[in-house]
């Protein structure tokens, strides 16, 4: 139970926060967003029975194993997703890009590699698997497999990436977006949860991973998703992230952005296309 009496979040504590906030995630909390921070810090406060705001500051800034700032970042992170979420991503994806990857593969490329970035969940990159794994079985090529195909898929969120890595959901996340031809297919429902095939498991590599951080050490894709998560960030973020992303993209690579997003004011890097009034982005070559 949280304590009683706290005193509220108040103006100089939201400033170190969501300086706090941003250093770490890249996360911008506006003027407006005072209140949503403190409702999103009670169950934090709870936890570490601080009795105020004050107090669990200096907790996370004294924090050396990095536990409590962990806590902090789950707390403040939007964990918002479904299944096949806008279409668009996995219209491109199914009738585009792995047309295009199944000719590479036959020419002697090796493994296709994409990364779900700021996967929460988890439902996205499954949602990847399913449409590889669907388009698969169709083309009926004993050649092309499921193992070539790599997806990365990282969040900042611990929290999330065990939801994620379990692969098992309840009644209401199956609801936001799957098909039962797609569950009875890749789902076995055990008790209150449906659980995802391994099958699909295998083609996912979960990695804990800051969009602030180096970029290198997850090596080079073919397609790269990061949607709605980019909206959070500042202005001057958002450059980077976007100057990073094409640094790890290959040449001829797709990069995916959310419906409601633009590149527009924030870098030249990549010209946009568009695949059946559906829009993905090319690098520009340099």
């Amino acid at each position: 139970m949280a304590p009683r009496n706290i005193p509220p979040l108040t103006t100089q504590e939201f400033s170190l926060f969501r300086q706090f906030v941003e250093a770490e995630s890249g996360i911008s909390l506006g003027d407006d967003k005072q209140y949503l921070l403190e409702s999103r810090l009670k169950g934090l406060m709870a936890d570490m029975h601080c009795t105020g705001y004050g107090e669990l500051y200096r907790l996370i800034k004294e924090d050396k194993r990095g536990h409590v700032r962990q806590k902090l970042i789950d707390a403040i992170t939007t964990n918002e997703t479904l299944w096949f979420r806008d279409k668009a991503p996995f219209i491109i994806l199914e009738e585009f890009f792995l047309p295009a990857m199944v000719e590479r593969i036959r020419n002697g490329k090796f493994r296709v590699r994409i990364w779900s970035a700021a996967c929460s969940t988890g439902q996205e990159p499954y949602s990847l698997a399913i449409v590889i794994h669907n388009f698969l079985q169709r083309l009926g090529d004993a050649k092309i497999t499921p193992q070539q195909f790599e997806i990365i898929a990282t969040d900042i969120s611990k929290e999330a990436l065990g939801v994620a890595k379990m692969g098992a959901y309840d009644k209401f996340s199956m609801e936001r977006g799957m098909d039962r031809s797609n569950i009875d297919r890749y789902f076995k429902q055990k008790q209150r949860f449906w659980i995802i095939n391994p099958i699909l498991k295998k083609m996912i590599d979960f990695r804990q991973f800051n969009l602030l951080g180096k970029f290198s050490e997850l090596g080079t894709f073919d397609m790269v998703l990061c949607r709605n998560v980019a909206i959070y960030f500042s202005h001057e973020t958002k450059i980077k992230l976007y100057d990073k992303i094409r640094q790890v993209l290959k040449p001829q690579g797709l990069f995916v952005l959310g419906s409601t997003e633009s590149m527009t004011f924030y870098t030249q890097a990549f010209k946009s296309k568009e695949f059946k009034s559906n829009i993905y982005y090319e690098a520009v070559d340099s």
